[in-house]
């Protein structure tokens, strides 16, 4: 029989807040300069995941024949990218899940693919950065999502079983990812992802709002045990 939860781990990257739709506008905005579409079903081979996976400016370079200004071209979209994400706050239900998940005594992760200077900087800003018990980044691991390694560090750190632990993700990466550390993965979809294949989730919901995190722990128990 599977242990009672005792500690949740949060992606961060397009679940506790949207950064993956201003990254994929900022980059369809540089396509569309030179007449051209950056496909979501391209994009979407980093979504949640190594950002090696798929390389933007290679495969522009390769649509119109020529070499680009890299360098410069990663910069501009890296500004933009930024301006669309000063007003961004955390989705909705983020705050009270962790709110609740303090109440409940549970303990808190963050295992992303991204860096941590990035993941830091959006977690201060939004003033929940203290919330967490631990925060593993790419900066821990050699390898990200859709390797389980960012997972098993976090349960490591927060001396947790994979079945004393739920992850919340939004991206067929992640979830893969979690899987594959043995803990039981519930998909939050956003805008963007919810487009992608993320049926092999363990329980999917549309978002934490609308199932805050107690009434979402009874159904992971319930799954559980079925």
């Amino acid at each position: 029989m599977a242990r009672a939860i005792r500690g949740v781990i949060y992606d961060c990257d397009g679940l506790i807040i949207d950064t993956e739709v201003p990254a994929f506008e900022a980059w369809r905005e540089v396509f569309q300069e030179h007449g051209l579409d950056l496909p979501l079903e391209q994009w979407a081979r980093s979504i949640g995941g190594s950002p090696d996976a798929f390389d933007p400016v290679l495969y522009l370079e390769r649509l119109v024949g020529r070499p680009l200004e890299r360098d410069a071209i990663r910069a501009r979209r890296r500004e933009r990218q930024l301006e669309m994400l000063v007003e961004e706050e955390a989705f909705p239900g983020i705050l009270e899940s962790i709110a609740d998940a303090k109440r409940l005594g549970l303990r808190l992760a963050v295992a992303s693919s991204s860096h941590r200077d990035w993941v830091t900087l959006h977690l201060k800003r939004l003033g929940i950065l203290d919330a967490f018990d631990t925060v593993v980044t790419a900066d821990d691991v050699t390898e990200v999502k859709p390797d389980p390694a960012l997972y098993l560090l976090a349960l490591q750190c927060l001396d947790l079983q994979p079945d004393e632990a739920i992850v919340l993700e939004d991206s067929p990466n992640g979830i893969t990812a979690a899987q594959a550390a043995g803990i039981f993965c519930v998909a939050v979809p956003n805008s963007l992802t919810r487009h992608l294949p993320i049926g092999h989730a363990d329980l999917e919901i549309q978002s934490l709002a609308k199932t805050p995190l107690p009434h979402l722990i009874e159904q992971v128990e319930t799954l559980r045990q079925v």
